[in-house]
């Protein structure tokens, strides 16, 4: 039967990430004197289950290179080799061709030459006399003798295929260390009519010539061990006469190349099974309700609010674990910083410890995925110019090595992500300075220091004094924070001078569900994301004033806030336009605070986010749509849309 592999294509690469991952951060504890001989063990597997499925894929320079990678990592966990600084730099970049490789590899395109200069290296340091063409093991002499023979018992579990692991790779696996016989048990086979294609049911007993040692038998078990029974036998190749060799042959190559790679995500099997049990629940109260409505009398009303009610809780949760599906914990972006920790701050020469925090906390995979990019750009930020060179930090009282600490919590609906530095801080009167210098902010103005820190989210803006190939340019800020305002989050500033800083986010769990608050316009009904909300007033009449060219403010506990008539903004009727008979809400933008004047306030209320692009185009100062629940639509507000509206309206009025 030929199988097709295309099928398995997307589960190899995610293990292989998963692997490189692995690999990268047991270097680094390597490096960091953290590691021991298991240590070095994971980077070997890692490497070896890579190289068997490269080769099973047909992805030749992928497992050539991994062959020779194995080859070296083999000999340092024998301690034939000296773990040493510089050879843990040349494997992390191996860990980076690799990951070239890898893509490589899912696009069907060449692999660049780089590959070529590093596998040079490994080779040179294995120990090896020429570079091998293909990954296979050293073909001996026809009667050449083996130091030890082995016999091997291997039975796979029933369930090993369903796993989606393939038994002939352990005997072409075994092949590749010596001389290996094999004779199949087919005492499980069952009869034709009960055959199941997905159910293993063979076994081997294998008869092995090779000069490595058991652990390196053991290594090639290791992807199914939890699966399978596994005896393995040091004999005397004279008293156990093999019995009649079989071939191991790989599996025949597939042309991956065309083969899209499709977005996808692990789900806990318990997950699922809970999901199909609330589906049955549901089905019943549904089956319930039905009942009684087909023979429905006055009397019956309680039962059928009764089974209404249940259907509501099944179909509350069923939402609920729906939603836990598409949940991942933010560790799988935490994971590749640590990397990123390690070569900027070689490539600045400091010294920097990075201390990660709550890496299981969950998050929607489609925020954790669009948070990457913004929380590596402050990392990097934090490493170039939040912490400083170990003779300055000397100097400062401090210890010479800078510390970095990520970390992720929930507070109440939200997660929290935090990045934080004890570096130098944000020097305020600089960023002040520079607001004034590029016409963000007037001279005469008063800003809290909150405000004046947001200024480093507007685009360009820069206060480096010199331009670096890591950061300088005024890039990476601005994108942070339209990032995090894309998820309907907020970015904190907590800065003190010469002590470090924080930048904290506040993100939502899921981007499908919204926490919002119903307000009304004339007829018309919107949500407010509630993330961004700090309080609902009603002014009274001096609270209220206008200030000329500046428009309308409300004096709130004698801080003066910019006062938006959404009404006007959105171009629509409203009932009221006297503020003192009217709500205001209180929201926060770029660390100020703005206030909405609304009609009326209808209830908090969670809802469905529907995209407004994907079925009509962007519009300015909205979010999204939602279906309330008495079928009308209502579109939710963009808190960062609506302020841009407003200064383009003051600009207009100020021309006029």
């Amino acid at each position: 039967m030929q199988i097709d592999l295309n099928q398995f294509r997307g589960t190899f690469f995610q293990e292989v990430a998963e692997h490189l991952e692995t690999m990268e951060s047991a270097l680094l504890a390597l490096q960091a004197g953290k590691g021991d001989n298991e240590t070095l063990h994971a980077i070997f597997r890692c490497a070896h289950s890579t190289k068997a499925g490269a080769g099973t894929f047909g992805f030749e320079t992928m497992a050539r290179f991994t062959h020779v990678l194995e080859s070296l990592l083999d000999r340092m966990r024998n301690a034939e080799i000296a773990v040493t600084t510089p050879l843990v730099e040349l494997l992390l970049r191996s860990v980076d061709v690799l990951r070239t490789l890898v893509d490589a590899a899912g696009r069907g395109e060449t692999p660049p030459p780089v590959w070529r200069e590093v596998i040079e290296e490994l080779d040179r340091l294995r120990g090896a006399e020429a570079l091998p063409e293909k990954v296979t093991a050293p073909a001996a002499p026809p009667d050449s003798p083996r130091e030890t023979c082995y016999e091997i018992r291997f039975e796979p579990g029933p369930e090993l295929l369903r796993l989606s692991l393939d038994p002939f790779l352990v005997l072409r696996d075994l092949a590749e260390l010596g001389k290996l016989s094999a004779e199949a048990d087919v005492s499980r086979l069952p009869a034709l009519e009960d055959l199941d294609t997905e159910t293993c049911y063979l076994g081997w007993r294998l008869h092995l010539e090779t000069d490595t040692g058991m652990d390196r038998i053991r290594d090639v078990f290791a992807f199914c061990e939890d699966v399978a029974t596994i005896a393995i036998d040091p004999v005397n190749a004279a008293a156990a006469p093999p019995p009649a060799e079989a071939e191991s042959k790989a599996p025949p190559k597939t042309d991956l190349r065309a083969a899209p790679r499709e977005a996808s995500i692990r789900v806990a099997t318990e997950k699922v099974d809970r999901l199909i049990d609330l589906v049955g629940e549901l089905m019943i109260a549904q089956s319930m309700a039905a009942e009684i409505m087909n023979g429905f009398t006055a009397d019956r009303l309680p039962c059928l609010r009764e089974a209404v009610a249940e259907i509501a809780r099944h179909t509350r949760e069923l939402q609920d674990r729906a939603m836990r599906i598409r949940m991942m914990p933010v560790g799988t972006i935490f994971s590749r910083f640590p990397r990123l920790v390690h070569d900027t701050a070689k490539a600045l020469g400091k010294q920097v410890s990075l201390e990660i925090g709550g890496e299981e906390t969950e998050l929607d995979k489609g925020v954790v995925e669009r948070m990457a990019d913004p929380l590596t750009h402050l990392v990097r930020n934090a490493v170039d110019h939040g912490i400083e060179l170990p003779a300055d930090r000397l100097r400062a009282g401090k210890p010479a090595e800078g510390s970095l600490r990520l970390t992720a919590y929930h507070q109440g609906g939200n997660v929290i992500i935090e990045v934080a530095d004890d570096g130098r801080g944000l020097d305020t009167a600089r960023i002040r300075a520079k607001g004034i210098e590029r016409g963000l902010i007037a001279a005469e103005d008063e800003l809290s220091d909150e405000q004046i820190h947001a200024l480093i989210f507007r685009p360009g803006f820069s206060t480096a004094e010199r331009v670096s190939d890591l950061s300088g340019r005024g890039v990476g800020m601005d994108v942070v924070k339209k990032a995090v305002d894309a998820l309907n989050g907020s970015v904190a500033i907590a800065t003190e001078r010469g002590r470090g800083a924080t930048i904290r986010f506040k993100l939502p769990l899921t981007l499908a569900i919204l926490d919002g608050l119903l307000l009304r316009l004339g007829e018309q009904t919107y949500v407010l994301p509630l993330v961004s909300i700090v309080e609902s007033i009603r002014p009274r009449p001096e609270q209220v004033r206008d200030v000329a060219g500046r428009g309308e403010v409300v004096v709130v506990r004698k801080e003066p806030l910019p006062l938006l008539r959404l009404g006007g903004l959105l171009h629509i009727p409203t009932e009221v336009s006297d503020p003192a008979r009217g709500l205001v809400v209180i929201v926060e933008h770029e660390g100020r605070r703005v206030a909405l004047l609304v009609d009326e306030l209808l209830g908090q209320q969670q809802v469905v986010v529907k995209s407004l692009e994907t079925n009509f185009r962007k519009v300015e100062g909205i979010a999204g749509a939602t279906i309330l629940g008495d079928g009308r639509a209502a579109l939710i507000l963009d808190i960062a849309g609506l302020v841009a509206l407003s200064r383009g309206e003051l600009l207009s009025n100020a021309a006029a």
